[in-house]
Formats: structure tokens, C-alpha cells, sequence
């Protein structure tokens, strides 16, 4: 990991990352109160009722971002991704700096190395569908490792300090 430093804006991938299939990770939501009691927006990447598995019909983030919107009286604002085009329509309409913002997520390809191609810093999480070795799968590896979500939220409320 380089050098802390404050960040301003945190984009989170939901799935894996806040939640595992229908169930919520422990302290990720309370996790996620403190990034938007600091000031923290919310974005979700959308809000799909549901995606079919080789099981069946399985939540999608949208039921999540719900919660999470009610969880933190804010309304999330909806974008795609995972290409340069995303995220920097993200910063854009988020009037966030690249060097700003992080991105907390449990793909190192679409997440972290999506974002890092434009310059924002990437937080891979130890959940979901992340997978031992997972960190150097890209050219540029994670800013930084951390066994979960609310680890992510505490190294970076810890860099303002």
C-alpha cells in the first residue's frame, strides 16, 4: 500500500464486498454509516431486483442499495461499469479527483484494476468472490489488501487523522 492519504469520494462495489449472496457481511452496513456520516456519497452501480445462477434466481443489489439508502436516509445515485468510461463518468459527476477517491471491491479485474487504469487508488476485499493470489492477477497491483469491507472504511477514516 503507498502513503495514506484522505479520501474524499469511495466508490463501492456492493456484491462480495457489502454482501455475500443474500447475507450481509458483519459491520459492512455500520461500516458504510461512518463513510456517510463523514460525508461520504452513496453510488451503486445498480439497482437489479435479481441475476440468475445455475440455482435459480438470486438477489441482485438492488434490494442492498435499498437497504442501504434507507439505512443511511440518502438515495444512492445509479451508474454502470466496469471500463475507463464508468469511472471516469463517475468522477465526473461526482466532481471527484481521481488521486481523491478509492474504490472498495471483490474483483480485482472489473473493481480495482478498472479503476486504477484511470487513477483511482483500488482497495481489493478478501470477500466474495475474491480468491487467494487474486492480487496479482494485474499489471498494477491493489493499492491496498484488507480482509474486508470494514477494513477498508477503517484504513480510510484513519487517513484523515
Amino acid at each position: 500500500m503507498t502513503s495514506a492519504k484522505h479520501v474524499k469520494t469511495a466508490l463501492i462495489d456492493l456484491s462480495g464486498t457489502i454482501h455475500v449472496d443474500d447475507k450481509i457481511i458483519p459491520g459492512a452496513v455500520e461500516a458504510l454509516e461512518r463513510l456517510v456520516l463523514d460525508g461520504a456519497l452513496l453510488v451503486a452501480i445498480h439497482k437489479a431486483r435479481y441475476y440468475r445462477t445455475n440455482d435459480g434466481l438470486a438477489l441482485g443489489p438492488g434490494p442492498f442499495v435499498r437497504a442501504l439508502e434507507f439505512a443511511t436516509d440518502k438515495t444512492a445515485e445509479i451508474v454502470g461499469k466496469p471500463d475507463k468510461t464508468f469511472f471516469l463518468t463517475a468522477l465526473r459527476q461526482l466532481h471527484a479527483r481521481p488521486e481523491d477517491t478509492v474504490m472498495i471491491g471483490d474483483d480485482v479485474r472489473d473493481d480495482i484494476d478498472g479503476a486504477q487504469q484511470v487513477g483511482i487508488r483500488g482497495i481489493l476485499v478478501q470477500t466474495g468472490k475474491y480468491m487467494v493470489g487474486d492480487e496479482i492477477k494485474i499489471e498494477n497491483r491493489p493499492w491496498a489488501l484488507v480482509p474486508s469491507f470494514v477494513d477498508a472504511v477503517d484504513m480510510i477514516l484513519k487517513s484523515k487523522r
